[in-house]
């Protein structure tokens, strides 16, 4: 019913040099004030089960933690690297998070972020050694890390350029994905079928019905060979959306959905305007079929229909590329 608390929803949004919350349902959306970064946002994550808390990871500027919804931000000053590509907040242990480093490493904390240690067992994987990145002057990162929503001990590990890792003892193990593109930027995972797996590369989107162990290119009806990022609905994992590019400059952005799983895939028209990309996207968890996606503008635009439809919501953000994004309920 209109007014129902249970209805409002958090949207936390990384921009290119600063974090924020948007708070609202329906039509009535209140952004939160900006918290300035010395880099980009790269990822968020949502504790499911500390309210009010999430992280950011961005890029050369570390990672951040928010106890009040986005009010404000805590730099997390023990975590031992200066880059933060990616994060993953433990669903269900309170304190335990996740966060993928350069060159390609991760790290792990079990008190919120206050302390850290390496998962040395992440470097130990063999093919280590042949992971890099085509620019001299960087080394090769974890992109992506997201926690099974089957079981908690099983993490996967997106390198861009590695290719894919999992473990199934809670990152103390690992082991290199074969039969995969090398240079990886998302992960995404359904609840709804939880041995499946998406996967936006350089080359392509892949889908894997048996976590990792066997790979296929899903590309049919996509124009544009570099996938950004991909996510897979919560509630039905055949629904699909995907954003690509011609290439790593973005150019001839186009937003994608699928209905059966990656098999075929259909350009969104309802969403974007003007050549405007969407980066990111999320789904909300506590109502099917409903997503939120970010463009590099800064609009934000949701869809109630599995994103068959989109509307853009009425909120005012800075005019910078909306490149994180994570929703919970408030």
């Amino acid at each position: 019913m209109p007014g129902d608390k249970s209805q409002s929803r958090r949207i936390y949004v990384g921009l290119q040099k600063g974090v924020c919350a948007v708070s609202g349902h329906g039509d009535t959306w209140i952004p939160g004030d900006v918290t300035p970064l010395a880099h980009a946002s790269a990822r968020l994550s949502v504790s499911p089960v500390v309210e009010g808390r999430a992280y950011l990871a961005a890029y050369e500027a570390g990672v951040y933690r928010t106890d009040d919804g986005g009010q404000t931000w805590k730099r997390l000053d023990a975590y031992p690297s200066p880059y933060a590509h990616s994060v993953a907040a433990h669903p269900r242990d309170s304190g335990t998070v996740y966060v993928g480093s350069e060159p390609a490493s991760l790290y792990y904390s079990s008190d919120g972020g206050e302390s850290w240690q390496e998962c040395t067992g992440f470097t130990a994987v063999p093919e280590s050694d042949q992971w890099g990145f085509h620019i001299e002057s960087r080394k090769s990162h974890v992109r992506d890390v997201r926690v099974a929503p089957h079981d908690a001990g099983c993490l996967y590990a997106a390198i861009e350029e590695g290719g894919m890792v999992r473990s199934r003892d809670g990152g103390a193990t690992w082991k290199q994905l074969p039969g995969i593109h090398d240079d990886v930027h998302c992960i995404a995972l359904s609840g709804a079928r939880p041995k499946s797996l998406y996967v936006a590369t350089s080359r392509a989107p892949y889908r894997t019905d048996d976590e990792g162990d066997n790979w296929e290119i899903i590309k049919d009806g996509v124009d544009g060979a570099y996938a950004l990022h991909i996510a897979a609905a919560p509630d039905d994992a055949d629904q699909v959306l995907l954003t690509a590019s011609g290439n790593s400059r973005r150019e001839n952005p186009q937003f994608y959905r699928s209905i059966d799983g990656g098999r075929k895939w259909k350009p969104i028209t309802s969403a974007a305007k003007g050549g405007d990309m969407v980066v990111s996207f999320e789904w909300d968890l506590r109502s099917p079929g409903t997503v939120y996606a970010g463009t590099e503008s800064g609009t934000i635009i949701r869809s109630q229909d599995h994103g068959e439809t989109w509307q853009q919501l009425p909120v005012a953000l800075p005019k910078l590329a909306v490149g994180a994004f994570a929703v919970t309920s408030v």
